[in-house]
Parts: structure tokens; C-alpha cells; sequence
């Protein structure tokens, strides 16, 4: 089975950039659309943002566009979510995951990372 390890969360002030880092251990990681979610307390998990397999398709929710930006390198069977102009209320735990087939904005991926804070403050 495919182990996803978030890393790169932290604490930043309003306005400020994170780059968060999904690492894959399955040797298979190209054939894989990944995505990212996020939840915070109190609230419902939901989608941020997702990449096909190869690159090419990269999806965002609303609140993100513009500030955000998904990317993979395959070589290293790594994911990255680029986070610019961040606000209080992108403060949650970030989650990488992974399904095959084509990436999707619901939760229904096969795997899942633990996890990593990420926190704005005013």
C-alpha cells in the first residue's frame, strides 16, 4: 500500500508562504492523482486542491485560487502545495492523499497521509 508523510506545516504570519511536501513510498506514485485537504476544528474536511497523474490537470477549490498552487514531481515521487498570500482562515491540518484514476474534489481517496498544521496568525 502507498504511505503518504506530509511535511513543511508550521506557523506564519497573515500574508506570508508555505510550501508543504507530500513524500510517497509506493514505487508506483506516477500512476497516481494526488490531492490535498484540509480540515479545521470544527469543521467538515474538505478539498483544496488536486493534480493528475501526470501534471498536466490541476484542480482548486474557490477560496484558493490564485494563492495556491499543486505540483509533482514524479522523479521524486513527491507532491507540493505552494501556499502564497495565506489568511487565518487557511489555519487547519493539511492531508495529502492519493487514488488512482483521475483527481477529484471529494474524499474519496484510497490513501492518506497523517497530516501537517498549518497556522496563520493575524
Amino acid at each position: 500500500q502507498v504511505q503518504l508523510v506530509e511535511s513543511g506545516g508550521g506557523l506564519v504570519q497573515a500574508g506570508g508562504s508555505l510550501r508543504l511536501s507530500c513524500a510517497a513510498s509506493e514505487g508506483t506514485f506516477g500512476s497516481y492523482a494526488m490531492g490535498w485537504f484540509r480540515q479545521a476544528p470544527g469543521k467538515e474536511r474538505e478539498f483544496v486542491a488536486a493534480i493528475n497523474w501526470s501534471g498536466v490537470l490541476t484542480y482548486y477549490t474557490d477560496s484558493v485560487k490564485g494563492r495556491f498552487a499543486i505540483s509533482r514531481d514524479n522523479a521524486k515521487s513527491t507532491v507540493y502545495l505552494q501556499m502564497n498570500s495565506l489568511k487565518p482562515e487557511d489555519t487547519a491540518v493539511y492531508y495529502c492523499a492519493a487514488r488512482l484514476g483521475p483527481p477529484i474534489v471529494t474524499l474519496t481517496y484510497n490513501y492518506w497521509g497523517q497530516g501537517t498544521q498549518v497556522t496563520v496568525s493575524s
